[in-house]
């Protein structure tokens, strides 16, 4: 997947790489590198939403942070609405900023608890000298109340806020300086159930809206289905496929992937499952098994699996997997 940018692309990613070295012993030296994000070549086209899945510790996260730049890369290019990230200074970073915003996982954690949500809400807008302090409030207000919060509690702090209130704080915060590209990072997995379905909607709702482009993070495949059109499945630090979402859910072709479906409740208790689970815990990305990094927990695995890396393949139009199996391949990547 080489560099063939669009109007239609708003993020591509080439061989995008962030590793990060462990150190040990007494003089503190290298003892390894935890390779997060590994080779990662990705398009996130304007206006829709991408989900990236995986089970936690595959680096899903990493990777959105490493495309907000509030982690530099190893390697790799970053491309923001035809920009290239990687050797844009922090001076010349800080317009772009505005373009890009990051819902966060724990609304407990991500506000300050000593500010007023006002100021929560408007840290952007003054961190940006946008408007007037009058016009600042005025845009707060008007943010509050279109995320489903009453203004007259501007003057309140976090504490006095529930869960999904907060959420709504902080996407009231993501969208004070109208961004094009919002990263958000498993907002809804520290909600009660009850309330997941009401913020998600209301991501929906304003992406329609103000035209956003969504790179959704999460490792619950439920909300996935609901809220992208497109899903990205990911593997100690790699893609493993990458389909549209009814292609995904009614056809997923890596082991991997099918198992991440089969693993999806029933809220049915009349239907029994026959899911046998994935064979063993997800090896420590510290010491990542050769080859295909899946091969130890796939029941097709192959001798060419164990020594060589499958190439991610485009194997049904736009439908990419990295597989032995579908692709026909025995190259290494």
């Amino acid at each position: 997947m080489g560099h063939q940018e669009t109007a239609t692309d708003l993020v591509v990613l080439e061989d995008v790489k962030k590793y990060y070295p462990v150190t040990g012993g007494v003089l503190r030296r290298e003892i390894g590198t935890v390779k997060a994000v590994d080779r990662i070549d990705l398009k996130v086209r304007r206006g829709e939403t991408l989900g990236l899945v995986g089970e936690s510790g595959c680096g899903k996260s990493t990777l959105g942070r490493v495309i907000l730049k509030l982690e530099d890369p190893t390697s790799g290019k970053i491309f923001f609405d035809g920009q290239n990230l990687a050797n844009v200074s922090r001076k010349a970073m800080r317009p772009l900023r505005r373009k890009m915003q990051i819902i966060f996982q724990d609304p407990y954690s991500s506000l300050n608890p000593r500010q007023a949500v006002g100021r929560i809400i408007s840290e952007g807008l003054v961190i940006h000298n946008a408007g007037s302090f009058s016009e600042r409030q005025e845009r707060v207000r008007y943010l509050m109340e279109l995320v489903g919060l009453r203004p007259e509690v501007i003057d309140r702090y976090p504490h006095e806020f529930s869960g999904g209130q907060r959420q709504r704080i902080g996407i009231a915060r993501a969208l004070a300086l109208q961004p094009e590209l919002m990263i958000c990072d498993e907002p809804v997995s520290a909600l009660d159930v009850s309330i997941r379905a009401q913020v998600i909607n209301l991501l929906m709702d304003l992406q329609q809206e103000f035209h956003l482009t969504y790179l959704f993070v999460s490792h619950d495949l439920s909300v996935v289905r609901h809220i992208s059109d497109r899903v990205a499945v990911m593997y100690l630090g790699r893609l493993v496929e990458l389909a549209d979402k009814k292609e995904l859910y009614t056809n997923p072709l890596h082991p991997y992937t099918q198992a991440l479906l089969e693993a999806i409740p029933i809220p049915d208790p009349e239907v029994k499952k026959d899911f046998k689970g994935l064979v063993g815990d997800l090896p420590s990305p510290l010491n990542p098994p050769p080859g295909c990094h899946f091969h130890p927990r796939c029941p097709y695995a192959m001798d060419v699996c164990r020594v060589k890396v499958p190439a991610f393949v485009e194997v049904h139009p736009r439908h990419h997997v990295r597989c032995f199996l579908l692709s026909g391949q025995t190259q290494d990547n």
